[in-house]
């Protein structure tokens, strides 16, 4: 299924029924959630005003899973989410999001080929960059926020920022790894 090429078409009837259109026959959510697993992106559409639907359809698949006790979203992840909403950080974090996800996809696939190797203490490739990313990344969010501790903006004659300030967004990166480590496991 993963080896078909462009997304699979799924066309929403206004009965709301979904329907697949390469196999010409109407799929469940659970369906869909079964095809993404398989590695294939789907994109799904109102059949009659053609708007993508696709996002509304995969915060709904998480959300069934997230009700049935399948957590994989801690309630802090949750609510740093809907904080994102409401404060500057909203453009930092799709960004980021995406980013950690494809160094979490890239750190799985190594950490697969290190076991097939026999070699299971190899560790996860490409910590120190995620380390790295993370920390730029916070720097940038807290930089010029009111009430941050983060540096902020680079603006000649601005103070350096102080051993404090260093060692809040050392904190803050531990805790965000920490988080990132357990939506791993």
């Amino acid at each position: 299924m993963a080896d078909k090429t462009g997304p699979l078409l799924i066309k929403r009837y206004a009965s709301r029924r979904l329907y697949n259109t390469e196999t010409s026959d109407y799929v469940t959510l659970e369906d869909i959630a079964a095809f993404i697993r398989a590695g294939r992106e789907v994109q799904i559409v109102d059949l009659k005003t053609g708007d993508d639907l696709t996002r509304q359809y995969l915060l709904q698949i998480i959300a069934e899973h997230e009700s049935r006790g399948e957590n994989v979203l801690p309630v802090n992840v949750l609510n740093d989410l809907v904080r994102t909403y409401t404060t500057q950080a909203q453009s930092f974090v799709p960004q980021f999001l995406a980013s950690s996800f494809e160094m979490l996809r890239e750190g799985q696939e190594k950490m697969i080929e290190n076991l097939g190797a026999m070699n299971p203490m190899a560790g996860v490739p490409g910590f120190e960059a995620m380390r790295k990313q993370q920390e730029a990344f916070l720097k940038q969010m807290m930089s010029g926020w009111k009430g941050s501790s983060g540096p902020a903006p680079d603006h000649e004659g601005d103070e350096a920022p102080t051993s404090d300030d260093l060692a809040e967004i050392r904190k803050q990166l531990a805790d965000l790894q920490s988080k990132l480590s357990k939506l791993a496991k």
